[in-house]
C-alpha cells in the first residue's frame, strides 16, 4: 500500500489515486482540516484533520452501468488528470494513457464537464459521430417521406385554394361584364360562401338599391313634369280668359272711378277687389306669402258680402305666426268659392263661413274652410275622396285645368309630396269642412 504524506490544503483536498498492493483495489482520500469553533485558546485554529477514504469500485460500477453507444467512452478524471473510473481499459490510469488527445478528430465528439463540488474534477465523454447518427437514419427516412407528403399536400391544397378563389372571381367578372352590357335584370350569381360570395351578395344588393333609386328618380321627374304641365295649363287658361291684363286693370279702375263719382260705393268696392284679385291671380310667382293669399280671400269675401247683401256671416282667423310662410298661389280662394256656391245658399239666413289657419302639432300649416250649409252625403263624400286620391296620377287636361278640389290637391302633392294636400269632412245638413295641409316653409 502506498503511503500518503502530503499535507492537505486549508480548505480540504483530494489525494492522488492510490492502489492496494495485495487487493489491487484503488481508492483516494478526501482530507479536510478541523477548525476549533467552540472557543478557548485554540479558537479558529486547526486542531486536527478529517480523512475520508473513497473506494473507486462504486464509481466504476456507476460508469459501467451507464448506457452508451458501443464505442463510446465515459470517464471521471480528477484534478491531476488521473482517470478515477472509466468504462474502457479496465478502469483507472492516467488520462494520457487513454488517448484523449483525439478531440480534434472530426469523427469523434469529445465533451468535458466540470464537477462543481470537486474542484478540478470532470466527466469526460468520447462518442463517435457515426454511432450518433446511426439511430437518426430511420428518423431521416421518415422525415423525407413526411416532407414529400407535406409537399404534395401543400400542392393539392394550393390548387384547391386557387381554384376555389379564381373560379368565383372569374364568374364575378363575367357577370359584371353582362351587367355592363346593360342587362338590367341580370344578377351576380353567388358561387361560394367566402369573401367573394359576400362581395357578390353586396353587389346584388347595391344593384337593387340603384334600381329603386332610379325608379324614385323617374317617379319624381314624372311628378315634376305633371306639375309643370299643370302650371302651364293653368297659365294658359288664365291667359285665354284674360287677353289683355292691362286693359282689364284699366277698365276695372275706370268702373271704380265712375262708381265713386256717382256715389255707388258698392260698385267701387267690387271693382277694386276684383282688380286686386285678378292682379294677384296672374302673378308669376308660384309660391307667395300666406298674408297675400289671405288678402285675396278677404277681397273675395267683400265681393260676396256686397253681392248677397251680407246674408252670410264670413270670418277669417289666421295666426300672425304663419303670415310670412310660403303657400302655393290661389289655393284658398277656389275653396272659399266652392263653399259659397255649393255649401251655402240653401237657407235665407243663419249660414256662415269661417277660414282659419295655424300650425299643427307637426309644425305644418293647416287651413280649415268650414261652412254651415247643406253638407255632403256619405256616398258623394266617398266618391269625392276617391277622386282626390287619384288626382296626382290624373293626366286628363280638363281635370288639370279645372279650378277645384282635385286640381288644388294635385298641385300641393306635386309640390310637397304625398304627406300634404286636401281632406274633406262633411255630414248632411251639418256643413262641410275642407282641410288644407302645407309644410311650414319660410320665405327666401
Amino acid at each position: 500500500m502506498r503511503q500518503y504524506s502530503q499535507q492537505p490544503e486549508a480548505g480540504g483536498s483530494f489525494t492522488q489515486l492510490l492502489r492496494h498492493d495485495k487487493t489491487e483495489a484503488t481508492y483516494f482520500f478526501y482530507v479536510a482540516p478541523i477548525i476549533e469553533s467552540i472557543g478557548g485558546v485554540q479558537f479558529l485554529q486547526k486542531t486536527g484533520y478529517c480523512s475520508v477514504m473513497v473506494n473507486t469500485s462504486k464509481l466504476q460500477e456507476l460508469v459501467e452501468n451507464t448506457e452508451l453507444t458501443p464505442n463510446s467512452t465515459l470517464s471521471i478524471v480528477n484534478a491531476r488528470n488521473e482517470t478515477i473510473a472509466s468504462n474502457r481499459l479496465g478502469g483507472q490510469g492516467d488520462m494520457d494513457d487513454m488517448y484523449w488527445d483525439v478531440e480534434d478528430d472530426k469523427n469523434v465528439i469529445v465533451q468535458r464537464t466540470e464537477l462543481k463540488l470537486a474542484e478540478g474534477w470532470s466527466i469526460v465523454s468520447r462518442i463517435p459521430v457515426r454511432e450518433l447518427t446511426t439511430d437518426m437514419q430511420a428518423i431521416k427516412q421518415v422525415s423525407i417521406v413526411a416532407g414529400v407528403g407535406m409537399t404534395l399536400s401543400m400542392l393539392l391544397l394550393g390548387y384547391y385554394f386557387l381554384n376555389s378563389l379564381t373560379r368565383p372571381v372569374m364568374g364575378l367578372v363575367a357577370d359584371m361584364r353582362r351587367m355592363g352590357g346593360r342587362e338590367l335584370g341580370h344578377r351576380v350569381k353567388v358561387r361560394s360562401t367566402n369573401e367573394v360570395g359576400a362581395l357578390a351578395y353586396d353587389i346584388n344588393r347595391m344593384i337593387e338599391n340603384m334600381e329603386h333609386m332610379t325608379r324614385d328618380i323617374l317617379h319624381a321627374q314624372a311628378q315634376l313634369y305633371e306639375l309643370k304641365l299643370s302650371k302651364k295649363q293653368a297659365e294658359f287658361s288664365a291667359l285665354q280668359s284674360q287677353i289683355n291684363p292691362h286693359f282689364l286693370y284699366n277698365t276695372l279702375n275706370c268702373i271704380s272711378s265712375i262708381g265713386l263719382e256717382y256715389g255707388s260705393r258698392e260698385i267701387a268696392k267690387i271693382t277694386s277687389c276684383m282688380s286686386r284679385i285678378f292682379r294677384y291671380s296672374i302673378k308669376q310667382d308660384e309660391l307667395v306669402s300666406i298674408r297675400e293669399e289671405v288678402q285675396c280671400i278677404r277681397d273675395y269675401m267683400q265681393i260676396i258680402s256686397i253681392r248677397y247683401e251680407n246674408r252670410y256671416a264670413m270670418e277669417v282667423e289666421v295666426d300672425d305666426a304663419i303670415a310670412e310662410l310660403k303657400t302655393p298661389k290661389m289655393i284658398l280662394q277656389p275653396l272659399v268659392e266652392n263653399a259659397v256656391y255649393h255649401g251655402l245658399g240653401s237657407k235665407e239666413s243663419g249660414e256662415g263661413l269661417q277660414v282659419s289657419g295655424s300650425l299643427n302639432e307637426q309644425g305644418d300649416v293647416c287651413f280649415r274652410i268650414s261652412d254651415t250649409g247643406r253638407g255632403i252625403d256619405a256616398d258623394r263624400l266617398a266618391n269625392l275622396r276617391a277622386k282626390l286620391e287619384a288626382a296626382p296620377e290624373s293626366t286628363d287636361s280638363a281635370a288639370i285645368s279645372s279650378i277645384g278640389l282635385s286640381n288644388i290637391h294635385a298641385r300641393i302633392r306635386l309640390l310637397f309630396g304625398e304627406a300634404y294636400g286636401v281632406h274633406v269632412e262633411s255630414m248632411p245638413d251639418a256643413g262641410t269642412t275642407v282641410i288644407v295641409v302645407l309644410p311650414g316653409i319660410q320665405l327666401g
